[in-house]
């Protein structure tokens, strides 16, 4: 028999595997376009790595921001 879990263990898990999978790989993750590749390779390794953060740190807020707002349509539509 499997054992049902609740929605909101699902949104739990779901959640803590994406910010896991995204912060352990951080390091090897390459978020640039092609025009900042190629600003990133002319700048040497240190600024691009910079660049590079800079560019997962900016694209954290959109997703944090639809999260919430998927939590909360979740949360009101549950009833």
């Amino acid at each position: 028999m499997s054992k049902v879990f609740p929605m909101k263990k699902w949104v739990l898990i779901l959640s803590f595997t994406m910010y896991a999978s995204i912060f352990l790989s951080i390091q090897v993750i390459d978020a640039q376009c092609s025009i900042c590749t190629k600003t990133a390779q002319q700048m040497g390794e240190r600024p691009a790595k910079a660049l590079n953060a800079g560019i997962i740190y900016l694209a954290f807020a959109p997703l944090a921001i639809f999260g919430y707002i998927g939590y909360r349509w979740w949360k009101s539509n549950k009833d």
